[in-house]
């Protein structure tokens, strides 16, 4: 089962990255969710070629994807997401609803596991206070709201990254858990 999740993972995100790099070009490095699915693909490649020795890329990318689903749902659709847009429609298809569901489940049902609770935390870290300093020097526009500096007060940042931080940690630890 998990050969074939990962082969499906393999196509879908090949296909939401075409529609991706199509819509938005290198903007797409700018994205939690692009990155998260790029880490997807190179996990599941990574699995088909090495099986459980991808275990570590495999734990990182479905805590990564986890995140960016749970964002989607419960964040950016609550603040004026268009859900069919970003959860049945075009990349947000596969991105934000197929790939995350398919790989987490292969992950945490059928493949050898790998706890290692810093690493998705370190990484989120990375990525979010590097987009934070690019919106802060005015280099980049969110791309998610909660990144945007100047239109929310310091206040409102400084609880949106204790936030996200909280929710990467408890996504860390709990796939580290369901995958036992």
């Amino acid at each position: 089962m998990a050969i074939a999740a990962n082969i499906l993972v393999v196509a879908f995100e090949i296909v939401g990255l075409r529609i991706a790099i199509a819509d938005r070009g290198v903007r797409i490095l700018a994205y939690y969710t692009q990155i998260s699915n790029i880490v997807a693909l190179v996990s599941s490649l990574a699995f088909l070629v090495l099986g459980s020795a991808a275990a570590p890329l495999r734990y990182l990318s479905s805590c990564m994807l986890v995140m960016t689903f749970l964002i989607t749902v419960c964040v950016l659709i609550p603040m004026g997401g268009d859900f069919k847009k970003l959860m049945l429609l075009d990349n947000g298809l596969y991105h934000h609803t197929l790939c995350p569901i398919v790989s987490v489940a292969s992950y945490v049902l059928w493949e050898a596991h790998a706890s290692m609770p810093l690493i998705p935390i370190a990484a989120t870290m990375v990525y979010g206070f590097t987009l934070l300093g690019l919106n802060a020097a005015r280099k980049v526009d969110g791309p998610y709201p909660f990144f945007r500096v100047y239109e929310q007060s310091g206040r409102a940042t400084v609880l949106w990254v204790i936030a996200l931080i909280a929710i990467i940690t408890a996504i860390s630890l709990g796939v580290a858990a369901a995958a036992k």
